[in-house]
């Protein structure tokens, strides 16, 4: 199925130029529809049924002339301006990917969840990073897997679970969505969710894919454990990533084990601390009488990753039946980004 796409614009040579972009990109995706006069542009909405109309402000488009069902967005000059009268907007001079996407953001709106979904391939692997104690650096470490994989050539997604999570220290990258509108999107039945992720994600310069964070810590305890186990199986049905790195708080609460459960592997981040080791220990106490009336046990798929690790000082959790990942020693007097950057390179992540 090909979204119907119609473009109103005063400009033939830009008209042209779109064609060519999306002919070469995602011919198999959109079929366009070019216009540079209004009435006629308005006639072929209704004849074509047409998905997704993008007209340039200049031509004084009402909405209420837009058909119900066809997503309407401005066209416009500046990259700065998000609506015009109460309307979203679309800038027409901007990376063809990053236009695609906002097209893909306005059909899943408007057309919730009638079967359209982009392309996809083999589900990926889902690798949940989270401390057994505050400190141990779990965030960065999953950031760092992230790097590390992409590296290595693998399509790898970083998904921030935490309450509090800030991607946006490690990763920067282009587009307007964040996790809040993908928690709206979760709640919402009119919204087609695997086109607004594909839609909402970004890619950073080191080629690792991420949304960005939530508008508000506030939205982020919105998400409950059937949406966040929703938003994981989704991700991975999509098929468009080979590994799915999520950083995830540590609890024992539904929510946390809805996620642990919906990951292939579960890495505890742990200093070697010995308050760190403690609660480690604890932790998987606890976790073995909880699989004790599971189906699936998680305790299988547990390993211990030893962040911040001093050789001389640091602890094991020796009597722990849990799969040691390695550990990473600790590094002072370095930015988050360029620390995760740093930690990609060792090779514990090869063991991940």
């Amino acid at each position: 199925m090909k979204i119907k796409l119609a473009i109103l614009d005063s400009s033939k040579e830009y008209l042209s130029r779109i064609d060519s972009s999306f002919g070469t990109r995602y011919a198999d995706r959109l079929e366009l529809y070019k216009f540079t006069e209004r009435e006629a542009a308005l006639s072929t909405l209704h004849s074509a049924r047409i998905d997704v109309f993008l007209a340039d402000e200049s031509f004084g488009i009402d909405p209420a002339d837009v058909p119900k069902r066809c997503g309407f967005a401005y066209f416009t000059d500046s990259p700065d301006v998000s609506s015009v009268r109460g309307i979203g907007t679309v800038c027409k001079f901007q990376k063809v990917d990053l236009i695609y996407k906002q097209i893909l953001g306005i059909y899943a709106e408007k057309h919730g969840d009638d079967g359209y979904v982009p392309a996809s391939g083999e589900n990926g692997r889902v690798i949940a990073f989270t401390p057994v104690s505050g400190g141990a650096g779990a965030s960065t470490a999953a950031a760092a897997a992230a790097m590390s994989f992409a590296h290595r050539g693998r399509r790898t997604l970083f998904l921030s679970l935490e309450k509090l999570g800030t991607p946006d220290v490690f990763f920067s990258g282009e587009g307007r969505d964040d996790m809040s509108d993908i928690i709206f999107a979760l709640s919402s039945r009119s919204t087609n969710l695997s086109l607004k992720l594909t839609s909402s994600v970004r890619q950073d310069g080191n080629g690792v894919y991420f949304f960005s964070g939530a508008k508000t810590a506030l939205d982020m305890f919105e998400l409950g454990r059937d949406a966040a186990v929703r938003l994981i199986n989704e991700l991975k049905g999509l098929g468009a990533y080979d590994v799915i790195i999520v950083d995830a708080d540590f609890g024992l609460d539904e929510r946390s084990l809805g996620v642990l459960r919906a990951a292939d592997t579960v890495v505890w981040v742990c200093d070697g601390s010995e308050t760190s080791v403690s609660k480690l220990m604890r932790a998987y106490a606890a976790l073995g009488i909880i699989d004790e009336s599971a189906d699936f046990p998680l305790t299988d798929k547990v390993g211990v990753l030893y962040n911040k690790f001093n050789s001389k000082t640091g602890k094991v959790a020796a009597e722990a039946e849990l799969k040691s990942f390695g550990g990473i020693p600790r590094y002072e007097h370095i930015g988050c980004r360029d620390l995760a950057e740093r930690l990609s390179g060792h090779d514990v992540f090869t063991r991940i």
